[in-house]
């Protein structure tokens, strides 16, 4: 009755809404390993790492997830904290948005009173703490203190309580002897009596004593305060008594079940009401990493880390430690991603637009991640041999247990089986290292974008050398350089490459870094030709492509950091004048260019020709084939992308699913379509039979593994015709009862009259219009 009560109370606030559940066609993929912050219940335990949070039941270990899927929104998370009075996690971030995630309910409240008030500069609305005190609790930020009433969920007063009534960065608040006092980075330790009516005037806080203080907690009948010295006090009235010494920075501070906990990156301290240490948990050696928060249930300590998630051990024997998280790849920040037959190989290197590996820290030390079966493998940094700043992935067609990462600082990475096996540099093989007329010993081999041909040759970019397209054979070892100086005059003048794609006439398409727009090598035929499209003349919108494609037709699409562009014929492109065009959309009965001046950031093409491109800062789009219809336009205010800013796509074509990776996370769409296959061998159609809980009009009845070119007809058991459809005609999401899309084909249940078919036995005749191959399969529809 009361989650019912509170459900009507939120559909009459304006500044709250409901998260939506996408858990029916999405899946997320984040990272667990390194938690921010743990909190708890009394049956479960909670960590929230960057921007996703799991939960273990410490009766059952079932750990569930709560993410974008859920409706948690991507942003960074800064603190949680769990209500068990009104069982709800409570969920607050840096950039100032409070989310509400109650018990056994899919939906998420999403609070944006803070992050929408104007009068607050955008960079001091950070969550800091949360401290509930009955039905209230206290927001501390880095404007002030903030009321929120968990009964009412309403926002209530917001207090600063600096000199003149001026922002103070709040820490941590906590109630103690009928004050709340109140810790803060510059001006010391405040408090105000917590009954009173008027906390909104300055003048009731009272100054405890000066200094920048890192938390304040009350624990039972003491008071004690830390500062940015590392020194813990004991706080009796305004005298602040010095107990202990801190070896490191305290980072969480809080009070469960009459214990003190103190985190430091290096130990976890807890105490009893007397101050007397009760616990002392330094690092495990088999678990090297920082800690981040404590907390305790059960006489068992629940410790978030950097690298392994949460680790389990006895409050009083912490000898052992038992690794707790979900199931996930390394880290939520994939820079590259590419599907294989068995799952999805994602990468974390980084360079910025203008191809510096350097940038945020880098050359990044990260590993890389496989997701196989269902089942995450991860790799870290100390095992790919020293390959930093690891990008594009390349799979052989040949041997796709095979697989080559391209590293943006030391060359090229082998892995084979799982096991990364060799590392390709200036010294072993055809790589060049960039050379520098100042400093002659400075190595830095930055590969880039690759991909292999139809004859199992690893194409290979490769920027700031003269030879910045090379190809490998596997097979033999063979390496063979060209050079774009015909375009590219210097070797400085191009940092790097964006995408390589290779066309049915075997022409290598690069997109040429910021200046040179696409270029068109080919050397095939023993002559070597090349050419490049960059310029206004050739109605290019910009000289900086970020995205390349080819679809099912060899045409040529172009993403660039200003828009998109088709190149229609890539047949005879070195010996006629080259150009591309836009795509002119028809919107409201005005002609409009499609994606004008978007900054694309990449495009995949899917088993039906349809086209998934994404961008920097709105979201990802599905059009049709030719790119006359939007079919979906997903962003994070209607979709559980964790962002609108899209790294990479990759697409399994033998089920559908399309892996978007963003700035914030990756995640999976069930698009439901696949790729053709070159015969009917295996062609099947499900649900069969057709059952009357089937929603049969909406959900469809799917036929698998059809092939490219095909007729279907579907007949009732006497012959009468009840639905037709034919490849490259009734595409699907064009309104027909029965549509292909690609290597599938999705019948709505509906015969000719546009009426639902009555139960019976129905005939799918199927015929490719190129083998003359046929086959025909049964359906039972029961209603």
């Amino acid at each position: 009755m009361f989650k019912k009560l509170i459900v009507i109370i939120i559909c009459l606030l304006p500044l709250m809404q409901f998260g939506q559940d996408y858990s029916a066609l999405w899946e997320g993929h984040f990272s667990f390993f390194n938690i921010k912050k743990v909190t708890q219940s009394t049956t479960k335990i909670y960590g929230a790492s960057e921007n996703a949070i799991f939960s273990l039941d410490v009766n059952s270990n079932e750990i569930e997830q709560i993410t974008t899927i859920n409706g948690l929104s991507g942003e960074t998370i800064s603190t949680i904290y769990y209500s068990e009075t009104y069982q709800l996690l409570v969920v607050g971030y840096e950039n100032g948005l409070i989310e509400i995630v109650f018990d056994n309910d899919t939906n998420v409240l999403t609070i944006v009173d803070i992050i929408d008030k104007p009068t607050i500069p955008p960079t001091q609305k950070r969550i800091n703490h949360f401290n509930a005190f009955g039905n209230l609790i206290y927001i501390s930020t880095n404007y002030g203190i903030s009321v929120f009433n968990l009964e009412r969920l309403e926002f209530g007063d917001t207090y600063f309580i600096g000199n003149a009534g001026s922002q103070l960065v709040i820490n941590q608040t906590t109630i103690y002897q009928d004050y709340i006092y109140a810790s803060t980075s510059n001006s010391g330790i405040r408090r105000a009596p917590v009954s009173s009516t008027n906390l909104v005037d300055f003048n009731n806080w009272e100054l405890v004593t000066t200094g920048n203080f890192l938390s304040i907690e009350a624990q039972n009948d003491n008071l004690y305060a830390i500062r940015t010295n590392r020194r813990i006090y004991k706080v009796v009235d305004k005298t602040l008594t010095e107990l202990f010494l801190f070896p490191d920075v305290p980072l969480d501070v809080k009070s469960v079940t009459d214990n003190l906990i103190v985190t430091t990156k290096n130990n976890v301290f807890v105490y009893d009401t007397n101050f007397n240490l009760v616990s002392k948990v330094d690092k495990d050696p088999n678990f090297v990493t920082d800690y981040t928060s404590s907390t305790i249930l059960n006489e068992q300590l629940y410790i978030g880390t950097k690298i392994f998630g949460v680790l389990k051990t006895s409050l009083l024997s912490p000898i052992t430690f038992e690794e707790i998280h979900p199931d996930g790849p390394l880290l939520n920040t994939p820079f590259r991603i590419q599907t294989d037959a068995r799952g999805l190989w994602v990468t974390f290197g980084e360079y910025d637009e203008f191809y510096n590996p350097y940038t945020g820290g880098g050359p990044h030390r990260r590993g890389i991640s496989h997701l196989i079966n269902n089942a995450w493998q991860n790799t870290p940094y100390e095992d790919v041999l020293g390959a930093r700043s690891l990008n594009y992935i390349s799979i052989n067609p040949l041997d796709n247990k095979q697989v080559f990462i391209s590293s943006f600082f030391n060359g090229m990475l082998e892995i084979n089986d799982e096991i990364p096996t060799f590392l390709y540099n200036q010294t072993n093989s055809g790589l060049e290292s960039l050379v520098l007329p100042n400093n002659p010993n400075y190595i830095d081999v930055r590969v880039g974008a690759s991909t292999f041909d139809s004859n199992g040759l690893l194409w290979i970019t490769s920027g700031l050398i003269v030879n910045q397209l090379k190809s490998f054979n596997p097979s033999n070892k063979q390496w063979k350089s060209y050079t774009l100086d015909a375009i590219i005059p210097d070797a400085f003048d191009n940092n790097g490459f964006a995408d390589i794609v290779i066309d049915n006439n075997q022409t290598k398409w690069v997109a040429a870094g910021y200046d040179y727009g696409v270029i068109g090598f080919n050397e095939s035929n023993g002559n070597t030709v090349i050419k490049a499209v960059f310029s206004e003349d050739q109605n290019m919108p910009s000289t900086t492509v970020s995205a390349l494609a080819l679809d099912k037709r060899n045409q040529l699409w172009i993403g660039t950091v200003k828009g998109l562009r088709v190149l229609y014929n890539t047949s005879n492109i070195f010996d006629d004048d080259l150009s591309v065009d836009e795509i002119i959309i028809s919107e409201d009965g005005i002609a409009k260019e499609l994606l004008f001046q978007q900054y694309i950031s990449d495009i995949k093409v899917d088993g039906s020709n349809n086209k998934w491109i994404g961008t920097t800062d709105s979201g990802l789009f599905y059009f049709s084939s030719d790119g006359q219809k939007t079919i979906y336009h997903f962003t994070t205010d209607n979709s559980p992308l964790p962002s609108n800013s899209i790294r990479d796509i990759s697409i399994n074509e033998n089920n559908g699913t399309v892996y978007i990776a963003t700035t914030r996370g990756l995640v999976s769409f069930q698009s439901g379509g696949s790729g053709p296959l070159e015969t009917l061998d295996s062609v099947f159609a499900y649900p069969n039979p057709v059952r009357p809980k089937f929603n049969i009009v909406d959900d469809k009845i799917k036929i698998k593994n059809i092939s490219e070119n095909i007729n279907i007809k579907i007949t009732d058991i006497e012959g009468n015709l009840v639905a037709e459809a034919q490849s490259r005609t009734n595409q699907r999401y064009s309104g027909y009862n029965l549509e292909i899309d690609g290597g599938t084909a999705y019948w709505n249940g509906k015969n000719m009259a546009n009426n639902v078919v009555a139960s019976g036995v129905y005939l799918v005749m199927l015929s490719d219009l190129d083998s003359f191959e046929t086959k025909v399969l049964k359906i039972m529809v029961v209603r």
